[in-house]
This record gives C-alpha cells, structure tokens and sequence, in this order.
C-alpha cells in the first residue's frame, strides 16, 4: 500500500512512522501545517522533522505554506472552534494530495496527541477521504504519544511548547498566567 502521513512535527511522528513501518507499511511523509505561528516556530518545526526524515530514510514532501492571513481568515468567524476547521484544512488537503499523486491512503501524526479533538479528527478524515476518493487509514496512536515523546526528547528534537496556531500561543500564556496568580504570585512579573 503506498501510504502518505501527514506530519505534523518530528516528535508526534517518531512512533507513527516506527508504527506503521511495523506493520510493514512504508509511509512516505507529508508536511503541510499552515497553522504553525509565528515563522520561527514554523521553521523549528519543520528543520527538525527534514533532519529527522534524513536519518531514518523517510521520503518527504514539504508544501511550504507559511500562511498566517489565510489561516486566520479561515478560523477568525469561530475562534473557539478553529481546531475543526484547522482539521479540515490540513487533512482536507492531504486527502487531496494523496488522490492526485495516486496514493492508495493517509493517515496523520495528528492521531498520536492526548490533546487533540480525536473523533472529530477521525470523521473529517474520513469526509476528506470520501470526497476526494481515497482511503484514510485510521490508527489511534495515542497509546504511543508518551514513549514517543520520551524518545523525542532523547534524540534532542526540538520540543514545541503548544499546538501551533497564534491561539494555541496565547492560550498557554493565559494559562501560566492563571498558574501564576492562583500561586499568589504577582503578574507581570516586576521589574
């Protein structure tokens, strides 16, 4: 079966890829993620995944879209639900990419994080791989995110503090921040 994984970073792709080639799979990676922000982060992101592709002989695609105003464009009536349309957006077109360059599936890295939406994941796959007349090859890769993050860490991989968008961003400072002052401490910090 030729198979393309879309690949969000190194990280949540190490026990994906590992998986899948267990399986006798040979996925070929795809990165497409116009979500990432800002561009240094982008960057980070998808170096370390081109290192890491070098060194265990993975075949990658990259679609360079670093596109902040059309992602922002396409979330910015519905913030609170951009995850779905994010979704959309990346396996919507990783559907599309694998029908066109005669791919028999897809799958995602997306399946391995405890922190995303997985049954909506799962259907808009699903609804990409209908619409463009390809297979979505469903895998939970959950129960291997912690080891994969441990190995990640182990290989000196570049380790992303949030999911990737500008909100994502912001929602981790909101957080530290509500940390911090229930910790009694004073925000912003003084001088």
């Amino acid at each position: 079966m030729k198979l393309l994984l879309h690949i969000c970073c190194a990280p949540c792709s190490l026990m994906c890829i590992e998986t899948l080639r267990g399986e006798e799979l040979n996925p070929e990676g795809y990165w497409f993620n116009p979500n990432i922000h800002p561009f240094t982060e982008y960057r980070a992101r998808r170096n370390c995944l081109r290192e890491y592709a070098q060194t265990i002989d993975l075949k990658l695609i990259e679609r360079n879209d670093y596109a902040l105003r059309p992602f922002i464009r396409e979330v910015a009536s519905d913030i609170e639900g951009r995850c779905t349309k994010c979704y959309d957006i990346r396996l919507g077109e990783t559907a599309r990419f694998a029908a066109e360059n005669g791919y028999d599936a897809f799958t995602s890295s997306l399946f391995i994080s405890p922190y995303q939406q997985h049954e909506a994941m799962r259907s808009i796959a699903e609804a990409a791989a209908s619409r463009f007349g390809v297979k979505f090859l469903y895998r939970d890769f959950r129960p291997y995110f912690k080891e994969g993050q441990t190995r990640a860490r182990e290989n000196g991989f570049y380790m992303q503090k949030y999911c990737g968008c500008v909100f994502s961003e912001e929602e981790r400072y909101v957080k530290a921040k509500k940390i911090i002052r229930e910790a009694d401490f004073s925000w912003p910090p003084e001088k």
